[in-house]
Parts: C-alpha cells; sequence; structure tokens
C-alpha cells in the first residue's frame, strides 16, 4: 500500500496553477505532454539515467543534484535483510525525486527473477528452465503475480524479467534463465509472465513493471558463450528469439533490456535496425528500453558510445557507477546536434508514460502493509506445487514412488541438505552461495517431514549407513551469468568427483538408489545414469524441497517433460528438437510418470551382452533380440520370486514378453545367457 498524503499535498498545491500532468484525471498523454513541456534538457537527461543505489550516497543526494530518474539494486546489493530497511531506503530515495522542481518520481529496478531472490525471507521459485518443463502457464503467471505481490511489498517497482532467451547451446552460463529451447515454449511463458508481474494493469496497487529480455539472440550465441556473437541469419533471428517478443509485447510489457551480445559482430546494444526499426517500429513497441549494466561502454570510446546507443534505441541507461560521466557526455553531444532534441524527447516520453501508468505520481511513497505476505504459507504453496510440476522423471526402474511406511531412507551428498545449491545464481546475491543463505526446506528436511527424522540417516561423506533406499542428491553449485559458461575441455558438463564417489560408495553399498539432479542445464548423465535405480532432473527449485518429496513418495505423480533435449556427450551440444540431430540421451519433452512401463537401461543396446531389450510399444510389448543365440531363456517372477512366465528360445532368436496380458505389478526379468545372467525390473500400471 503507497502513501499518498505526500502526493496528495503536492497535487492540491499545484493543480490549481494549472500543471495538468498532476491531474489524475487527465489523460496520460495529456499529462506527457504538460511535463515533457516544462523539463529543462538537465532534467531530460536525468530521466533517462540510472544508477546504483550503492553510488547516490546514503541519503540519495546524487538523485536530487541531477535529476535522476531510476535507481537499481544490483545482484546482493541490499540495505539490509528486513522489509523494513527496503521500505526505509525506497522511501528516502524517493523524498529526493519528489524534492525535485517538477517532483517526478523515481523508479527503482531489482532483479526479482525467480521470486523476490534479493529479499531474505521472501519465497524463491525454481528458475525457469524448471517452470518450462512444467508447460503450465496459468502456473507460471501464478509464480510472476506472487513475485510481484513481495517485490511491491519492498517498494520496488520494477523487475528485471522476464528473461525471453531461448538456449540453444547448453554451454552458456544462463541457460536456466530461459523457459527452454523452443521458442514456442517461450512465447507462452512469456506472455503469462508478464501477465503475472503487470496484471492487467500497471496502475494495479500490487503490479510491477516487467522487463522482457535480453534483446535479442543471446541465447544464440557462439559456443554459447556469455555476451557473446550470434553468428545467424535473419530468418533464424526472427523465428527462434526474436518469436517470443511478440508476445510479451501483445501483453504492454513495459520495459526491454538491450543484450550484451551481439548480432553478426554487432553489437546490440548500438543496432538501431534492431531497438528501432524492428522493436519498436515494426513490432510496435511502446514502452522503454533500458541498457544492460554498463552495455554502453562495451561500444568503444564512451561519449561515441552514447552517442551510438541512444541514437539506436536506447532510452534509459544503466549506469550504475559512472552515471555522472553519461549526464556530462550526453548533454554535450546533444548540444552538439549528435544527439536530436526529438531522439531526447521520445526517450523521455515513453519512460514519463511507464510512470504515470504505474501511478507513481499518485502514489510515490510505500509502507509497510503488505510485509505480511513476503514468504507466506500461500506463496510457498506455489512455489511447492511449481517445485513438483517442475521434475522430470528420467528413469524408474520400479524403486519410485518411495513407501512412507516402516522405511528408513538414507539422504547422501552435501548438495541435499543446501537451500543455496537448491537454489542457485540469483540467490540473496548476484552468484548465489551455499549455505543456509535465505529459509526454506532442504531436500533432506523434507525427506525427515514424510518419513520422521527417526527414520532418514544422513551423509555428506563416502560413509553409506544401512538402509532401505538412498536419495543421493548430486548436480551444480551456484553461478550465474558468464561465470557459468562452460567453454570446450571444461569438466563441468560432469558431476563432481565427490558426487561421484557417494554414488559409488551407495551403489558398492547395494542400497536401491535415486539419484536427485540439481542443475541449470542437461549435465552428462550416460554414464551415470546405469548406477541409478531412479534419476530425477529437479533444475534449480528454489526454496521449497517439499515438493520433491511430494513426488518422491507418490502424493503426486511425475508430470514435467524435458524443455531441453538431453545429450548423450558433450560432443553433441549444441543440439535442439528440430535442428537435423538425433539419437539424444532424452528427446525434448521427454519426461516418464508413474503410469508408465518403465524400462531399465538394460532396454538399450549394452556392449558384449549380444542381446537388446526394447519396448515396442512400452504399454504392450517387450521385445528381447538375440544377436549372436546365446540367450537360453527368460523368466517373468514378481518381486516375490513367484514364477509368472518361462520363454526359450527354441525356434526364434527374438522372445516377446506381452505386457499387455499381465495385471498391474512391478516384475523381475531375468534373462539367462551363455555368460550369465541378466535381471531388470519393469513397472505395469
Amino acid at each position: 500500500m503507497r502513501n499518498t498524503f505526500l502526493a496528495l499535498f503536492l497535487i492540491g498545491g499545484l493543480t490549481s496553477f494549472g500543471q495538468v500532468y498532476l491531474d489524475p484525471n487527465a489523460s496520460i498523454d495529456d499529462r506527457v505532454e504538460n511535463l515533457l513541456s516544462q523539463m529543462t534538457l538537465e532534467e531530460k537527461i536525468g530521466q533517462m539515467t540510472q544508477a546504483e543505489r550503492g553510488s547516490i550516497g546514503g541519503q540519495g543526494d546524487s538523485i536530487k543534484q541531477y535529476y535522476l530518474g531510476s535507481i537499481l539494486s544490483a545482484g546482493g546489493s541490499s540495505p539490509g535483510t528486513t522489509v523494513a530497511s527496503w521500505i526505509e531506503m525506497y522511501n528516502t530515495f524517493q523524498a529526493q525525486a519528489m524534492d525535485t522542481r517538477l517532483g517526478i518520481p523515481l523508479i527503482y529496478g531489482i532483479d526479482a527473477v525467480h521470486g523476490n531472490n534479493n529479499l531474505f525471507g521472501a519465497v524463491i521459485f525454481p528458475h525457469n528452465i524448471g517452470l518450462g518443463c512444467t508447460r503450465n502457464a496459468e502456473l507460471v503467471e501464478e509464480c510472476a503475480r506472487i513475485t510481484a505481490l513481495e517485490v511491491a511489498a519492498t517498494g520496488m517497482d520494477w523487475t528485471f524479467s522476464p528473461c525471453l532467451a531461448v538456449p540453444r547451446n547448453e554451454r552458456w552460463g544462463r541457460t536456466y534463465e530461459g523457459f527452454g529451447e523452443s521458442p514456442d515454449l517461450v512465447a507462452t511463458m512469456a506472455e503469462a509472465s508478464v501477465l503475472g508481474y503487470q496484471s492487467d494493469s500497471l496502475g494495479n496497487e500490487n503490479s510491477i513493471l516487467a522487463c522482457a529480455k535480453h534483446f535479442v539472440a543471446d541465447g544464440g550465441t557462439q559456443n554459447g558463450s556469455d555476451q557473446g556473437n550470434a553468428v545467424i541469419s535473419e530468418t533464424e533471428l526472427r523465428n527462434i528469439h526474436l518469436f517470443p517478443y511478440y508476445d510479451a509485447i501483445e501483453q504492454n510489457v513495459g520495459s526491454v533490456m538491450a543484450s550484451f551480445s551481439s548480432w553478426n559482430g554487432d553489437k546490440c546494444h548500438g543496432n538501431g535496425y534492431l531497438l528501432t526499426d524492428v522493436l519498436k517500429n515494426e513490432m510496435g513497441f511502446e514502452g522503454f528500453v533500458i541498457s544492460d549494466w554498463m552495455g554502453i561502454n562495451q561500444l568503444g570510446d564512451f561519449k561515441s558510445a552514447i552517442a551510438q546507443s541512444i541514437n539506436a534505441g536506447i532510452d534509459m541507461a544503466m549506469q550504475p557507477n559512472d552515471y555522472i560521466d553519461f549526464i556530462t557526455h550526453l548533454t554535450a553531444l546533444v548540444n552538439e546536434e549528435t544527439v536530436s532534441m526529438s531522439r531526447i524527447d521520445d526517450a523521455v516520453r515513453r519512460i514519463l508514460r511507464i510512470k504515470f501508468q504505474l501511478g507513481l505520481f499518485e502514489d510515490p511513497y510505500v509502507d509497510n502493509s503488505l510485509a505480511d505476505t513476503i514468504g507466506c504459507v500461500s506463496h510457498r504453496n506455489v512455489a511447492r506445487q511449481a517445485v513438483r510440476e517442475s521434475l522430470v522423471l528420467l528413469k524408474n526402474n520400479g524403486v519410485l514412488p518411495l513407501s512412507k511406511d516402516g522405511t528408513r531412507v538414507v539422504v547422501a551428498g552435501s548438495k541435499a541438505d543446501d537451500i543455496g545449491v537448491q537454489c542457485g545464481g540469483w540467490s540473496i546475491s548476484w552468484q548465489g552461495s551455499s549455505g543456509d543463505i535465505t529459509p526454506g526446506t532442504t531436500i533432506k528436511e523434507a525427506v525427515e517431514e514424510v518419513v520422521g527424522s527417526e527414520n532418514v540417516s544422513y551423509t555428506a561423506s563416502t560413509s553409506i549407513p544401512s538402509g532401505d533406499v538412498a536419495v543421493v542428491v548430486v548436480g551444480e553449485f551456484p553461478y550465474a551469468e558468464g561465470a557459468g559458461d562452460i567453454p570446450y575441455g571444461d569438466d563441468r558438463f560432469y558431476i563432481s568427483n565427490s558426487d561421484q564417489q557417494i554414488i559409488d560408495a551407495v551403489q558398492s553399498a547395494g542400497i536401491p538408489m535415486v539419484v536427485v539432479l540439481l542443475s541449470g542445464r542437461p549435465i552428462m548423465l550416460e554414464y551415470l545414469i546405469d548406477d541409478a535405480d531412479a534419476m530425477v532432473a529437479a533444475w534449480l527449485p528454489g526454496t521449497e524441497g517439499n515438493g520433491i518429496t511430494d513426488v518422491l513418495f507418490g502424493d503426486y505423480d511425475f508430470t514435467g517433460k524435458l524443455s531441453h533435449t538431453w545429450p548423450r556427450d558433450e560432443d553433441m551440444v549444441p543440439i535442439n528438437e528440430g535442428d537435423g540431430s538425433n539419437d539424444p540421451l532424452f528427446a525434448y519433452g521427454f519426461g516418464l510418470d508413474y503410469s508408465a512401463t518403465a524400462v531399465s537401461e538394460i532396454a538399450q543396446y549394452e556392449p558384449g551382452n549380444a542381446f537388446r531389450v526394447y519396448p515396442n510399444p512400452v504399454a504392450e510389448n517387450l521385445y528381447i533380440d538375440n544377436e549372436s543365440g546365446n540367450v537360453i531363456d527368460v523368466s517373468l517372477t514378481s518381486l516375490a520370486g513367484e514364477l509368472i512366465a518361462q520363454f526359450d528360445r527354441t525356434n526364434s532368436n527374438s522372445i516377446q514378453i506381452p505386457m499387455n496380458e499381465l495385471p498391474k505389478g512391478i516384475y523381475l526379468v531375468t534373462i539367462r545367457k551363455g555368460n550369465g545372467i541378466t535381471t531388470f525390473k519393469i513397472i505395469k500400471d
């Protein structure tokens, strides 16, 4: 709830003198033009400037001095851990802006990319790669709506989200920020996200400004290099990377952030064809374009770079620490007529229009009436739903779902009890970090809640306690942006040696093993998946680990479907649906559930066995092709050892098990062959 007292006082004092821009009953266009007509060049350029909170002084003195139009908090830049500290900071800074000659309010931006992830105690949702696996646009909209509410509660007006990248190379360190490799999927989620953040009106009390980023083709760079170069045709640019922006613009997204990256060698920050001809003129984008963190500086000599970027279509410059130099140079460029006054007016007009739409002139201040909503149970329940719908079951030989009754569970791996690893990058700090960074429920804690702590043995080492089943949590440590890039020859596409050692130790202990993978992208599993009885891709699920146990213990079924094609090895990267590649480990859209017949990895050809087993189709038959004739017979038994059927190869080198004739249940298939015996499980449901 914003505080309107001071704003109404100002309105009452000024509207009597004919200040149309302070009249809430006037049209927004009239208000914009009235205000613009009264602004000096200094005031206009101030509106085009965004500085970082840490560089403007504790009381925000620079805001008033330079007529700054916007402030941001970079990842991890925080006034404190409480909601009250954020509100106090916001209102202090806003008071500086309101004390200027024309009283133009600030707009404050923040990287709330999976919840209000900068605020201690806020709910943190799964990163977008997981949300893409839900295929649930209504749920994504609700996640964005809750994020907007928890952001608005601190006073912030604007989130630099959603990321509309279409990641086409998993070497990219920002892969998890995109919803998936399909432009159709990203477009669907883009529309939902913008609607969730902005509601049906930016004037809604709990809505915040959304920012579609990064324009454009940041997910298509060579070798997946962050801030790299997308060497692609315009057809590919439009069909893949530009495609989702149409849906965001259709939902009236109010801001767009330019990409650090380049298109065929030209930096997007200085590309007038993309920013003005395509985005603003062709696509009809009416909001404003903001540069990324010092992205203008990458164009070369700073003064020349400013001219190029502003003329190309940048409306607001994110110059966190060098904003004074930016103001000085842009002022000179206008006086030199290198940048026209009409371009300045266009930029300021776009910014002011959004501020009026947000209602900032009427309600510039914020109080703490929404503070109790932050991290509340209802919000965490939505995040918990998002977690369970994002999970993708990659393999299950019958160990899942786990039983709640009398089951002794070994929870293994340090990542099983680490809320920071669950959340990933952009969580409390820019890069994220391990440890108890914010309140939440770890996977270990979630398992304990289901079966009781007395039935859980936890180990972060290779010393494995006894138990009925092991839940082993492995994966990536947090990272963000270029720090997460994986160059060729880097081993970060694979789980760490310590994770592998724990898997080996559990396997040696002979305990059935469920591997839960925490990662911001597909990592290499072909060498690993044989070791697991079940494998779950949990992505970066955020604070609500209970969403994982909801599904592992069978309260809910698996519904997640891969938002990325999963390569067999890193030589397959990049691999994407429809690009002509074949034989991935798991195809785009893959995802098992408890109703499907699941066959263990012996169902794929295993060198040296001289036979292969495969479902064809899964729900009806199981075939065993005996390539060299060394299979003697195949038996089908219940888990208790009761013989259901036996097949021999008297007259055929192929054996068929009629799955459609079996009742529901879990069965053991034993293949007796010349050089030994192979046994695996199948599920019929």
